[in-house]
């Protein structure tokens, strides 16, 4: 994909770093001759990339690590594919079942990991940001009035220091804060709403002094001011959110900037040393977050929200028809970032990437040479949001959702429901499919060179909905929130925004719908519901409902949700030859739900297999594609629909049988650590990440919320 990294680094040796695996990796010179190093943009940029480089690989938060155990699967609609018993990283998933106090905690490397990798970060970007402010015209550069080269990339590195903080604190809540070339957090834990506030600060400086997205030659595979203001509307939005924080650091710890001591709107009683609540000036964070999202709205540079479809039908036949999967599509293509990207991680062909071999169509294909190369399939959907959240009309869930796999052998596969991974598991993530690249890699697993999204214009539409409708602004929320809603159905008329608004409850709980709708499988749903305080409700709403469709479908066979849509115990399956009945192996949006091959939509085989080096191993495979009856409308296993269904080559497959006998893992044990009778007395959630005994060791500081600590 395209990648600014291609661009060969200057040597750069007086911004090079000594790492320290265990603690901060923040060790770098003590002396740095900023005029020599900042005297033109070429070395400026060079440096600036050396930061870039560092959080497009293994940061562990965006790709891998705390995205991957957490962000990615833990709420109420996302989860993990394997049983509960198979996995460590289940139990921080689960809110800590058995409690934090029993929790080892360097039992969870992607915590220690995420840790060095952020504070690495900082370190690099650290030195730049002092170095720019101690040139000889810095404060020439900064008071200017317009945006240079020199200052957009000192705008740069603050929103990528800013970045990296706001990881750390949706993670871990209060952090050392690091801001010096040299300091190793000797100040120890500092309050997060000081760190927010400092960072929201540098935001707003630098910002009018940035090149928004495709302005002066950036694009958004780097920060811009366009990214910019979106990252002061998260700021915002987290700011002034609802968050677990310790009570055993004293009654003043939390203070703003200025030492003065910060109230509370407190939702929950204290447990583990922790309350759960929001900052009782909320209101003053949304209103920063509504004057830079606003602007950014207004003005985003090149990049847009797509609302329609620029492909036309193929010369096989396939119909495209849908914006939504046209913005992931980009992601796919070859040298090219979505058009909807505020700010989009670029991966490169043939390097690590965790796209879609984790958050994408699992495949069963072997880890080389194999097409597509083996893609475990971390990122899986609930039951319920696939079978009753999306209305049946929604152009979002044959992207968001998919119930095939690839063999691997150029063939499709029904997923079956029974925890695993690859061709078992339940209902995968279906934005990133290696078979709908222009020329995927094949020559090992984890390469394939998808790019990474990190903000949409989606994401800073429905964060300006959000916020106008919690400061009370309903009308200007809802023409936000409808320019993203309508674009997720074929007429207005489908989208039928005002039944949407009204089955939520108001415009504020339809905003907070439709994020869960827009953004499946992005990781952002689990960390909507914490700083909303949603959370509580939500997922013990979540696991009883799908006790219920549990014993519904051990009752009669199925499940009816609101919207029509039945979860059958059954369905049925036959392999077909879709190259001679179709034209073509790869579908598309369906054009006749009636049609097996095509309903659901976005799945199939890539068209071009003997393109493949396996291909020679395996032949050209000709029953390649899945017919899939019975998905959404019950069939009695004893009729005669059933029976001449059978008689037609189909097989009988267990789909919500299948969940049934795995009822503790779908239903029962959801979220174990957080139980009705928890909700009922307001404990608050634990959600936050423990350190290890290593950094504590190296630091210290010490663990809160009743994990394990030395101090």
């Amino acid at each position: 994909m395209k990648n600014i990294f291609k661009i060969a680094l200057i040597a750069f040796s007086t911004l090079s770093l000594s790492s320290c695996d265990d603690y901060l990796e923040t060790e770098s010179p003590s002396v740095v001759d900023s005029d020599l190093v900042f005297s033109d943009v070429t070395s400026a940029k060079s440096a600036l990339l050396n930061a870039y480089d560092k959080w497009r690989g293994k940061s562990y938060v965006h790709s891998n690590g705390l995205f991957y155990a957490l962000a990615e699967v833990g709420s109420d609609i996302e989860h993990h594919p394997e049983s509960y018993s198979k996995q460590t990283r289940h139990i921080p998933e689960y809110f800590y079942p058995g409690g934090t106090s029993s929790f080892d905690v360097s039992s969870f490397g992607e915590g220690s990991s995420a840790w060095s990798a952020l504070y690495s970060i900082i370190s690099i970007t650290n030195s730049l940001i002092n170095s720019f402010e101690s040139t000889s015209n810095f404060e020439a550069m900064m008071s200017s009035g317009e945006a240079t080269e020199l200052s957009d990339l000192y705008g740069q590195a603050v929103a990528l220091r800013a970045t990296a903080y706001w990881e750390l604190l949706r993670y871990f809540g209060d952090v050392p804060h690091v801001l010096k070339t040299g300091e190793t957090g000797e100040n120890g834990i500092v309050p997060r709403d000081q760190i927010y506030e400092y960072h929201l600060n540098k935001l707003m400086e630098v910002e009018p002094y940035m090149f928004r997205v495709g302005e002066n030659g950036n694009d958004a595979d780097v920060m811009t001011r366009t990214y910019v203001q979106g990252l002061i509307g998260r700021y915002c939005l987290y700011m002034g959110g609802y968050a677990t924080r310790r009570t055993d650091l004293g009654s003043d710890f939390y203070k703003d900037l200025d030492g003065n001591t910060i109230s509370f709107e407190n939702w929950s009683t204290e447990s583990n040393s922790a309350v759960y609540g929001r900052r009782s000036d909320w209101k003053d964070y949304f209103t920063i977050a509504k004057t830079y999202l606003t602007s950014l709205v207004s003005n985003s540079g090149s990049a847009y929200l797509i609302t329609s479809d620029p492909r036309s039908v193929s010369t096989s036949g396939q119909y495209f028809g849908n914006p939504y999967q046209y913005v992931f599509q980009m992601m796919m293509t070859g040298e090219e970032l979505s058009d909807e990207s505020i700010y989009e991680i670029p991966e490169e062909y043939g390097y690590y990437s965790e796209r879609p071999y984790a958050f994408g169509r699992p495949s069963a294909g072997g880890s080389s040479n194999y097409f597509p190369c083996k893609s475990y399939g971390q990122s899986r959907f609930q039951a319920s949001y696939y079978y009753g959240d999306f209305d049946p009309n929604d152009l979002r869930r044959d992207v968001t959702v998919t119930v095939t796999a690839s063999n691997g052998d150029g063939t499709e596969k029904v997923i079956d429901p029974t925890p695993g991974s690859k061709t078992m598991g339940g209902f995968a993530n279906n934005k990133w499919d290696e078979n709908r690249m222009t020329t995927p890699y094949t020559a090992k697993q984890r390469k394939s060179g998808i790019n990474t999204p990190y903000m949409r214009m989606s994401d800073a539409i429905l964060m300006l909905a959000e916020v106008e409708a919690a400061l009370g602004n309903d009308g200007t929320a809802k023409n936000y929130l409808a320019m993203v809603h309508n674009r997720a159905f074929a007429s207005e008329s489908l989208a039928n925004l005002d039944g949407f608004i009204t089955k939520a409850g108001s415009v504020y709980d339809a905003v907070l719908e439709e994020r869960k709708l827009e953004f499946g499988g992005e990781g952002m749903r689990r960390y909507d519901l914490i700083r909303t305080g949603k959370l509580p409700e939500a997922i013990v709403a979540n696991r009883n409902l799908m006790k219920t469709v549990c014993d519904n479908i051990e009752a009669n066979g199925y499940h009816t949700f609101d919207n029509g849509n039945q979860l059958p115990e059954y369905i049925w399956v036959k392999q077909v030859d879709a190259r001679t009945d179709l034209g073509y192996r790869l579908t598309t949006q369906c054009t006749d739900e009636s049609d097996p091959v095509l309903f659901p939509g976005w799945r199939g085989q890539n068209d071009d297999w003997s393109q493949f080096d396996n291909a020679g191993k395996y032949g050209d495979p000709t029953l390649t594609n899945a017919a899939i009856k019975g998905l959404f409308t019950y069939i009695d296993p004893s009729s005669q629909e059933a029976l001449d269904l059978e008689a037609d080559g189909y097989e009988r497959m267990d789909w919500g049988r299948a969940i049934v006998d795995n009822r503790a893992d779908y239903a029962d044990d959801l979220f174990l650590g957080y139980t009705d009778a928890d909700a009922s007395a307001k404990v608050p959630p634990i959600y936050l990440v423990p350190l290890s005994i290593t950094i504590l060791e190296n630091s210290g500081i010490s663990n809160g919320y009743g994990f394990q600590s030395i101090n």
